[in-house]
């Protein structure tokens, strides 16, 4: 499963979500809006942050700990 949280780097939700997933020992990569516009576009995202799994957008904006603890445990990764 490829995680990704795609941000800008002025996003200030961005370092609460990296320690969200950090806590609940999600692995994840790091793309920033301003180093690949190409792929904000493909994937159509408009806000920050968003996090995406296995190239779907699956949360747009700050996702609560129990929404990340929920997704992940229903995809078998928690």
């Amino acid at each position: 499963m490829k995680v990704q949280i795609v941000a800008t780097k002025t996003c200030s939700h961005r370092p609460n979500l990296e320690r969200e997933l950090h806590d609940l020992g999600i692995d994840y990569e790091l793309m920033f809006v301003e180093e690949h516009p190409e792929d904000a576009l493909r994937l159509g995202i408009r806000h920050s942050p968003v996090l995406v799994v296995d190239d779907c957008v699956v949360f747009q904006g700050q996702p609560s700990e129990g929404d990340l603890r929920n997704f992940f445990s229903h995809t078998g990764r928690r």
